[in-house]
């Protein structure tokens, strides 16, 4: 599966899950891209900057409600649909099975059908945990094996997608990280530097290896998947194979933080519900030689959220 005719045009592109890290990304790039009209999704009102207003839709839509997906899709009338929304607490979706099926399965079913119905470019958010990561890094050729409930139901929706009629392309990616505009979500890097600077002894596993996402980065991935009218299945991830040990270490390097206070710990250490692949990250040259997507190093990505911490701040 290779590149579709571009179009001419501006195109219109629908965003689920728009509330979420990856969502405001996604509106955030496109509503400032004068080849997209963007339009974003979810539960309920946006909750989005007030400085963003006039420059994106919105409309309220929940993915795992069919008569409203198709009903929002079809008076949209989009060009390609960004599906960001799901449910993605590895542990919260291995204790509750039937809310992560409705949430990441039924869901893109609603999806599918919407955009067979509209003839839409369906470009959907699939993840590392689909493998068991015994042969990491995988490239997009890698064989699935989820050993946790939250990576069989994004593999059971690839599959759904695949067997469709649709125009669709999977993007699989790795441990995103970034800052939401209401500081919502917290990550690897914002609880070291927490952490570190409270003077408080911390221990991070060594034995788990991810190439970490930037949020942005991941945006630019969909972005480019989008306006190039990709198909086929694409690893957007970040470059540098780490583990969260290597993360907090570099962390702490860039912001001078005690580095005696990190203490390299196996993951036997930690009781999880759900078991966690050891050894995943993605190799990334079709992203890179079919897009053009070229992600920042880990320490780049450190730089950029210490940047919109001050801005924050400020």
């Amino acid at each position: 599966m290779g590149i579709l005719t571009e179009k001419s045009r501006a195109i219109k592109v629908l965003v689920t899950g728009a509330n979420g890290l990856l969502g405001q990304k996604l509106i955030d790039q496109l509503r400032s891209d004068t080849g997209v009209n963007v339009i974003g999704t979810g539960k309920g009102d946006a909750r989005l900057p007030d400085s963003w207003q006039g420059s994106y839709g919105w409309r309220e839509m929940d993915v795992t409600d069919k008569h409203q997906v198709l009903k929002v899709i079809a008076e949209v009338k989009p060009d390609a649909v960004i599906h960001a929304a799901a449910m993605t607490q590895v542990d919260d979706c291995e204790k509750d099975q039937k809310r992560c099926r409705v949430a990441n399965i039924d869901a893109v079913s609603n999806l599918i059908e919407a955009c067979q119905i509209n003839d839409v470019h369906f470009v959907h958010l699939s993840t590392d945990f689909i493998f068991d990561g015994e042969e990491g890094p995988y490239s997009e050729e890698g064989t699935p094996n989820p050993i946790n409930y939250y990576g069989w139901t994004k593999l059971e929706a690839e599959k759904r997608i695949k067997e469709s009629k649709i125009k669709w392309a999977i993007v699989r990616t790795v441990l995103v990280y970034g800052i939401a505009n209401d500081m919502s979500r917290s990550n690897i890097i914002l609880w070291v530097k927490k952490s570190l600077e409270e003077g408080k002894n911390i221990k991070v596993v060594n034995d788990q290896w991810r190439t970490p996402t930037l949020a942005e980065d991941l945006a630019v991935g969909c972005t480019l998947i989008v306006k190039k009218r990709a198909v086929g299945i694409f690893n957007i991830s970040g470059k540098d194979f780490l583990t969260p040990y290597d993360m907090a270490i570099q962390t702490a390097d860039y912001f001078g933080l005690d580095k005696s206070l990190i203490t390299e710990v196996d993951s036997t250490l930690f009781t999880q519900p759900a078991k966690r692949p050891p050894k995943t990250g993605f190799i990334i040259e079709k992203a890179k030689n079919e897009l053009g997507y070229s992600p920042k190093s880990f320490t780049e990505g450190i730089g950029i959220l210490s940047k919109q911490l001050k801005l924050a701040d400020s």
